[in-house]
């Protein structure tokens, strides 16, 4: 029989989203973390390496064009989606805190506004204008907007220029909380099914236990092939 998996020190202590980023990296750097499926047969896959890769670029982003610090409030006006994933990592690493969906009326007003969507007319709030293809060069829709992500995002450092060691609201805790985490095995290989993401805390919580997470964004991907395919052993 074969030994229960444990976590790696540096995973298990981590208190901050960078430095879990920095354990998985240390932990396994080739190892897939953060596996997508969309439409059109859509497949992207992000290594621990690539994945901190990807934060980190954003992260720059985030500081050096729209100002993000510490208590600054990044609304993520995003689809389940790759990199909703690295916008909600990258935000926590520089110690700022999310808003999910889009504007309500009612809503608290937020600093930043990441979307696929940009509104015709500006309010004060820096918008970021998103397109979620992969091989995306530049944002083609319509809207007002301050920064295009795929245009400008890899221009920016591999590594973070920013150094924040707070977790805001305390999402590490929050991750760790979700409903049935406790009994996801250390290394857990967690399938998210469309229509079943509720927060990027739910992809957190599977990266606190040196885990990993697939994700369908395709309504009609074969699941059975996919929970195969990609070892998962943790179906929510």
């Amino acid at each position: 029989m074969t030994a229960p998996a444990e976590l790696p020190p540096d995973v298990a202590r981590a208190t901050s989203v960078q430095a879990l980023l920095e354990a998985l990296m240390a932990s396994d750097p080739g190892r897939p973390r953060v596996t997508w499926y969309g439409s059109g047969g859509e497949r992207v896959e992000l290594s621990a390496r690539v994945l901190e890769n990807w934060v980190a670029k954003t992260g720059n982003l985030l500081v050096e064009e729209c100002g993000v610090e510490p208590g600054t409030l990044v609304r993520l006006d995003l689809p389940p989606h790759w990199r909703t994933v690295v916008c909600a990592l990258a935000t926590w690493s520089v110690g700022a805190s999310i808003i999910q969906g889009s504007v309500a009326e009612d809503d608290e007003p937020a600093d930043v506004l990441i979307t696929t969507a940009p509104p015709a007319e500006g309010d004060g709030t820096t918008v970021v204008a998103m397109a979620l293809p992969a091989l995306a060069r530049r944002f083609e829709g319509e809207g007002k907007f301050d920064v295009d992500y795929a245009a400008e995002v890899t221009g920016f450092a591999d590594e973070p220029l920013y150094t924040v060691t707070d977790d805001p609201e305390e999402c590490l805790a929050a991750a760790r909380a979700i409903e049935g985490v406790t009994h996801w095995p250390a290394g857990a290989r967690v399938l998210i099914r469309p229509g079943q993401w509720i927060t990027p805390h739910s992809v957190l919580a599977a990266l606190t236990l040196d885990g990993s997470v697939v994700m369908v964004g395709d309504q009609e991907a074969d699941m059975d092939r996919i929970i195969q395919t990609e070892q998962v052993n943790v179906t929510l």
